[in-house]
């Protein structure tokens, strides 16, 4: 197990170049405005508002993005996550937790003892048939009375999980969960993760005005309503929630729209080359330590590779940047190291002995956070002089 467990709290008072590295640091005023900015955008428009709480997976995160009970409903994709929430449940900040994956047989013992043993309203994401069999299956076997509330998965474009309006897969899905007795169907949910592609704000408004419409379009089916008292058209993803702000729409009666996010406490370089944030809205850095320096190719290595950084990309090139030096990159990785090499304009090349010696602290803005943020056991938060004031633990497993 990773010492940090047993030390972190001795970190508490110390700047972040006494971390032991490879180390998580996490910028606690970034976090604090990044979610106001998207609460402020959900206020606005008088929407509900359901985060995400995969990337930073601690319980002080979600307390954060939940305002300590203002919002009181989650999404989570493990297990795991929902047990390191229960807690909010019994502090009595949170009501409701989508499980964000398709319905599979395993896993709803676990579910349906969130509910019964912990008062935690578990609302389920449906998009075959065959979903809606197991749901019946097991209320048979177990004498469970009451329904399951199930999202219906739209998939908008993204290729990963739900079913397209077009196929007719989804009136099978609707009409399955509308004969079940195991089953209320809650409401339609999509999410366009090809909204990262996105690099205005106009091209963002574009992606969610179409996840919109998607939605709008598969709750359309939906003829019989009388199993819930309102449907939820649950949309967004974080590019698109940076743009909520510029959503005006007029939604059918009986008809609520929420909104869900879960990068955007923290962001990364994926969300700042969507052009929607800034180098300074990223609340998550890894600290590495400089092992060697090669001038004759003008590369220095780091003890950080793809297990302390990620193995995803962007429009930026290599897998981090230094927060220094944002033309300086880690252009190659393995397990354990990172190599960073020059990425600018070849006119300004700098050279490596110039920049790094050997044992130096180098801090690194990563590519995704949420893969990144999953590799450690202790996450080190800061405040504005990048001084370790809190010590937190992310929930970890599946």
């Amino acid at each position: 197990m990773d010492i940090s467990l047993q030390t972190h709290q001795s970190y508490i008072g110390k700047s972040v170049h006494d971390l032991p590295t490879p180390a998580l640091v996490l910028s606690k005023s970034v976090i604090e405005k990044n979610v106001n900015r998207l609460h402020e955008d959900v206020e606005k428009l008088g929407i509900g508002f359901r985060p995400h709480v995969k990337t930073l997976k601690t319980i002080e995160a979600t307390r954060i993005m939940l305002a300590n009970g203002k919002y009181r409903k989650i999404v989570a994709s493990t297990l795991c996550e929902i047990r390191g929430c229960l807690p909010l449940v019994k502090e009595g900040i949170l009501d409701e937790c989508l499980y964000g994956l398709p319905v599979r047989p395993s896993v709803l013992n676990d579910l349906n003892a969130f509910t019964t043993q912990h008062n935690l309203k578990i609302v389920l994401m449906v998009d075959h048939p065959d979903h809606i069999r197991i749901l019946d299956e097991f209320n048979t076997r177990t004498g469970r009375t009451a329904p399951w509330p199930a999202f219906i998965k739209v998939d908008v474009g993204t290729n990963r999980a739900g079913i397209m309006n077009s196929s007719p897969r989804l009136d099978q899905v609707i009409q399955s969960a509308n004969a079940s007795a195991a089953v209320s169907i809650y409401g339609f949910y999509c999410h366009a993760g090809h909204s990262y592609a996105s690099k205005t704000t106009d091209q963002a408004v574009k992606v969610l005005e179409e996840e919109l419409n998607g939605v709008l379009m598969a709750s359309e089916k939906l003829v019989d309503r009388s199993k819930t008292e309102e449907i939820i058209l649950s949309i967004g993803a974080t590019p698109t929630a940076h743009v909520v702000a510029n959503l005006k729409q007029n939604l059918p009666a009986n008809t609520n729209l929420e909104l869900h996010a879960g990068n955007f406490p923290a962001n990364d370089l994926q969300q700042v080359a969507t052009g929607l944030v800034s180098f300074d809205d990223q609340a998550v850095r890894v600290v590495a330590e400089v092992c060697s320096v090669y001038p004759e190719r003008n590369e220095a290595l780091i003890n950080a590779g793809v297990i302390a950084l990620t193995k995803e990309a962007s429009s930026f090139s290599g897998l981090a940047r230094w927060t220094d030096g944002i033309d300086w990159s880690i252009v190659r990785v393995s397990q354990e190291h990172g190599i960073f090499g020059w990425v600018g304009e070849e006119s300004k090349k700098e050279k490596v002995e110039n920049k790094f010696h050997v044992g130096q602290k180098v801090s690194l803005y990563t590519q995704h956070a949420c893969i990144t943020s999953a590799m450690y056991y202790v996450m080190y938060v800061v405040d504005e002089q990048d001084i370790v004031r809190e010590t937190w633990i992310p929930w970890k497993g599946w």
